[in-house]
């Protein structure tokens, strides 16, 4: 990604800062609004000396008087601009961030943040959810399932012959829309997790809320189920309530997000929906990530 500082002003507007992707430029201008700095993005041209060809650049401006805040800001976002909050910025403008047909580095930028957003453990339980699906869909559904289901009658002796059983049925999902919201919302939660925390923390609250949420459905309604989405709203849980207590930890959730998710468990349990849903997974998981939040916010204070 091509970046170039400008100190120019221009009018009551000072160009920020110059960048060779439109979507890049626009959801970093989206966010300095959101935070109170009026901010435009302008088209301008530069030429390569090399080909004397024209090239397209992208410039950001705002108020003289906000630039020197701006560009902390900027600091921040250029070192992990497709972190939730600057999508977060865009959603609540409105918008939906363009991109150049003409930019050849689109993926490549894509796999670049993808990868440096996500630790280690946030993209192993990414792949293994993945290869274990696309397994499933090859053909190999039912033997695998078969290993990865939750126990048929929990006991002691059952958890010490197959341990792996009560965590197993959060790696099996039975559909694309399950699959792609399911590992998304890990890999987008999580690995603001593993980053700003610990690698450490993502591994405790995926097995607390694994279990927990595991063991709840199988009371509930037997050992038919899977699908990461208890420990993913235990992820929600964590981010949103360590965002309120424990900010100074730079995780959060907007509302409009969170009264989403809610809605949509309230929704499962109404029984509103097309497909059939894990609703106590979901609840059970909500309720262990808050807990666990509430838990870690009395470690990071003392």
């Amino acid at each position: 990604m091509a970046i170039k500082m400008i100190k120019q002003t221009h009018e009551h507007l000072s160009p920020l800062v110059e960048l060779e992707q439109k979507n890049i430029a626009q959801l970093f201008a989206n966010y300095l609004v959101t935070i109170g700095i009026d901010a435009q993005v302008v088209n301008g041209n530069k030429k390569d000396l090399a080909d004397e060809q024209s090239k397209s650049a992208y410039i950001v401006l705002c108020p003289h008087s906000d630039l020197s805040q701006a560009k902390k800001e900027f600091e921040l976002f250029i070192k992990q601009p497709y972190n939730s909050k600057y999508q977060q910025a865009a959603w609540q403008q409105g918008e939906t961030v363009s991109v150049d047909s003409n930019d050849l580095t689109l993926l490549t930028t894509f796999k670049k943040n993808f990868f440096a957003h996500a630790g280690v453990v946030t993209l192993t339980i990414f792949a293994f959810c993945w290869v274990v699906f696309l397994a499933s869909n090859l053909g190999w559904g039912r033997p695998i399932f078969q290993q990865l289901h939750f126990y048929n009658q929990l006991s002691v002796d059952a958890f010490i012959n197959e341990p792996w059983r009560i965590l197993a049925p959060a790696f099996f999902h039975f559909s694309w829309l399950h699959i792609v919201f399911n590992s998304m919302w890990w890999w987008q939660l999580g690995g603001e997790i593993e980053k700003k925390l610990s690698k450490g923390t993502l591994i405790n609250l995926l097995l607390l809320s694994a279990i927990i949420s595991n063991v709840g459905q199988f009371l509930v309604s037997g050992a038919n189920f899977g699908g990461l989405s208890g420990v993913v709203y235990a992820l929600v849980g964590f981010v949103w309530w360590t965002g309120y207590l424990a900010p100074e930890k730079g995780l959060s959730l907007s509302k409009p997000i969170v009264i989403f998710l809610l809605f949509w468990i309230v929704l499962g349990f109404a029984d509103l929906l097309p497909v059939n849903m894990a609703n106590t997974a979901h609840l059970l998981g909500l309720i262990s990530g808050c807990f666990f939040a509430v838990l870690k916010a009395k470690v990071f204070h003392h």
